[in-house]
């Protein structure tokens, strides 16, 4: 599978044009997710079958619960370490129309953090045989609909610096965010989108740095792992998505493991990290959004 292959919003037509349109209005973002660009470059017909599967997970209130508890633990513990940095256009040095690019933007990240764990986790499960609605929910909020209002019109489709393309200026901090979330030389889209104000990112690596490498940071990932582990065993929906569903829906090996590939190296390593982080960048800018029980 070649990982650097990507089918683009702006290119995909048809039945693939359909399937972008129903990811981004059930994950409530204006982006399609480069996991999704890549499966749907190298195998457009498994990605077609996977979302029709995965797709009753997400439209639930169960998830919508999950996807406002996810945010309020990474800040809470956040709120309760330090307390969260803000950053007023004036103090970061932003033009106007700038800062509210900046903090749509960041709003779209803070969106699609938990539907990315969720995704990575259900993903990974099914496709290992493992625990996926082995518990199923009784409670009306399991198969209740998502709320229409919830995460509705939030969020502007993410821009970023080309990969390689780190000003000057930001080379100790980029390496600084590297080495922490032991990324070799890669940077994941948060910190791309997040360099086209140096200021901002500079700023909140400073700020935000030793919270992340804090005992606060891992009860945060600790919490958030057993949010989403509750939610993926208890989901009424059981995707058929194991290997055996797989060869009798006409997939070959290959592709499978190919898959069950793709979607381990996504929910461990340098993801479990970054993801937490993404509330946390729009919370900066009072961009996060609901964090109350719902």
């Amino acid at each position: 599978m070649d990982t650097s292959r990507q089918l683009y919003d702006v290119e995909a037509t048809g039945r693939q044009r359909g399937v972008y349109d129903d990811i981004k209005r059930t994950f409530r973002a204006p982006i399609v997710n480069w996991i999704f660009r890549t499966t749907m470059a190298n195998a457009p017909h498994f990605l077609r079958y996977a979302w029709g599967q995965l797709k009753p997970l997400f439209d639930t209130r169960a998830f919508a619960r999950y996807s406002v508890a996810y945010r309020d633990a990474v800040l809470t513990e956040l709120e309760d370490a330090t307390g969260i940095p803000t950053y007023r256009r004036s103090t970061v040095d932003v033009a106007p129309a700038e800062y509210d690019a900046l903090r749509g933007q960041l709003a779209t990240f803070d969106v699609v953090a938990p539907r990315l764990v969720f995704l990575f986790e259900t993903m990974d499960r099914a496709l290992h045989d493992g625990a996926v609605g082995t518990d199923p929910g009784a409670t009306r909020a399991a198969t209740a609909p998502f709320p229409a209002w919830l995460d509705a019109d939030r969020g502007r489709p993410p821009t970023m610096i080309a990969a390689g393309a780190v000003p000057d200026d930001l080379d100790e901090t980029v390496s600084s965010i590297q080495s922490f979330h032991g990324l070799g030389d890669d940077l994941p889209s948060i910190y791309r989108c997040l360099a086209q104000w140096p200021t901002v990112l500079d700023a909140a690596w400073a700020d935000l740095g030793p919270f992340f490498e804090s005992d606060g940071f891992d009860r945060a990932r600790e919490t958030t792992a057993e949010l989403t582990a509750t939610l993926v065993e208890s989901t009424p929906y059981t995707p058929r998505l194991a290997p055996e569903d797989l060869r009798s829906a006409g997939f070959d090996d290959d592709t499978i493991e190919e898959m069950q590939t793709l979607f381990r190296e996504f929910n461990t390593g340098a993801v479990e990290s970054v993801l937490p982080t993404l509330p946390v960048y729009a919370a900066t800018v009072d961009a996060e959004g609901v964090r109350n029980p719902l």
